[in-house]
């Protein structure tokens, strides 16, 4: 790498994909009530939650009639909304009594579009809890829990169009978006076929939603392209939110999740994601409990366990340094094929995240920064590692450019800053 970044280049306002957070099906109880105070420490814009069906018992079906209780759902929206975040719900799994088992399709469809409407109207509804700008993602990994496809016995498109029927009955309602698929990975079969749905039979689609699980942080951006490319045949897309709506480096336990590896991982997976991804979604807030009573264990969360003291990881950390990051974007330019950067402007502060990513562990690298364009003048330099040591001295800057050189172990991230005196 050769780093240059010229401080007269203002790309675009600095894109923030990163401060959203998903929390999964680890337990059935509610999991993100205790973790409000940790969590606004995150500052989250969204926070989705899963299993929203089958963990807290909001239909059932009686002599034929569905009866709606979301007191245990709501909970969890209040907390989500305590933390300062807005909810993502993700409209899975299947009732119990809607249908044969939690990942097949419903029995009577008009259910299930009933469901869906209900659960808009209650959270929505300007009558209701009258909550503005909710995302509703219709099912998880359709293509996973349930083996559902684009046709056939199991059509996705039969549970995603009568869910936006539903929600499309609803009124006295807040602004809210409906979307989809939320499979596995970005799969282009999907995403026309759902655009091809909208389009033909005018049902709402605002937003299309993909997982994304990979050591290899181009696939991140490798998504981008693909969904670029199908935008040149279907323009409409270009109008469509675009939702990772889960994504980490590994899809089972992994020790990388309790360490630095992690959150090297964070911040070169999200250098690739500012540019086409609007929201990325973390996954996830907190662990599951170990059966074996292990503190870290390689879950997913950005906290251990409550029963392992709600501690906080690498991840979390990064999270909260990736926050600080200012609003206006700079140009920077010489990255290699380890190290990453992303440059702004805080106030008066140019910040230059690097980040040394190395899924195997072994690359060292003494990389050259070249700051242009700076107003002369008296500038404190802090060279910060993550989580680390943090070395300051004071320059004088007659021409405009500042020059340096920064060591970087594998998977080491620093932050280099400099600022008017």
């Amino acid at each position: 790498a050769d780093i240059r970044v010229d401080v007269s280049k203002n790309l675009q306002t600095m894109p923030r994909p990163f401060n959203n957070l998903a929390q999964g099906g680890e337990e059935t109880g509610g999991m993100i009530g205790k973790t409000v105070a940790q969590v606004k420490q995150l500052s989250p814009n969204y926070i989705r939650l899963d299993h929203i069906y089958d963990y807290y018992q909001v239909v059932t079906k009686e002599n034929g009639q569905l009866r709606f209780n979301f007191n245990k759902l709501d909970n969890e929206v209040e907390a989500i909304l305590k933390t300062g975040a807005k909810p993502l719900l993700a409209l899975s799994y299947m009732p119990p009594g809607l249908g044969p088992h939690l990942i097949s399709p419903p029995d009577d469809w008009n259910d299930w579009q009933a469901l869906v409407k209900e659960t808009v109207s209650h959270y929505s509804g300007k009558g209701n809890k009258n909550i503005s700008n909710v995302y509703y993602e219709v099912w998880n990994e359709p293509d996973l829990f349930g083996g559902f496809k684009t046709g056939g016995d199991k059509n996705y498109l039969e549970l995603y169009r009568r869910a936006a029927l539903g929600a499309s009955e609803v009124k006295n309602v807040n602004q809210f978006k409906i979307g989809g698929p939320a499979t596995t990975g970005l799969y282009k079969n999907w995403v026309v076929a759902l655009l091809k749905l909208s389009k033909e039979q005018n049902i709402r689609l605002d937003f299309i939603s993909w997982h994304r699980y990979s050591m290899r942080v181009e696939d991140f951006s490798d998504d981008v392209n693909l969904l670029s490319r199908i935008a040149k045949k279907y323009p409409e897309l270009a109008l469509k939110e675009k939702l990772i709506t889960e994504w980490g480096f590994d899809p089972e336990n992994n020790p990388g999740y309790d360490s630095q590896f992690g959150a090297a991982h964070m911040l070169a997976a999200t250098r690739h994601m500012l540019n086409g991804v609007h929201k990325a979604f973390v996954f996830e807030i907190i662990d599951g409990k170990d059966p074996a009573g292990q503190k870290f264990w390689g879950r997913f969360g950005l906290l251990t366990h409550e029963s392992a003291g709600m501690q906080a990881k690498p991840r979390f950390e990064m999270m909260k340094w990736i926050n600080q990051i200012g609003d206006k974007r700079l140009g920077l330019t010489g990255e290699g094929s380890w190290v990453k950067g992303i440059a702004a402007k805080n106030n008066q502060e140019v910040q230059i995240y690097l980040v040394n990513y190395d899924a195997n562990g072994y690359h060292h690298e003494a990389v050259p920064v070249v700051v242009t364009n700076l107003k002369p003048g008296q500038y404190q330099v802090a060279e910060g590692g993550f989580m680390g040591s943090k070395k300051q001295s004071q320059v004088t800057i007659t021409k405009g450019t500042w020059t340096g050189q920064i060591i970087m172990q594998p998977n080491e991230v620093v932050r280099l800053t400099l600022k008017p005196i």
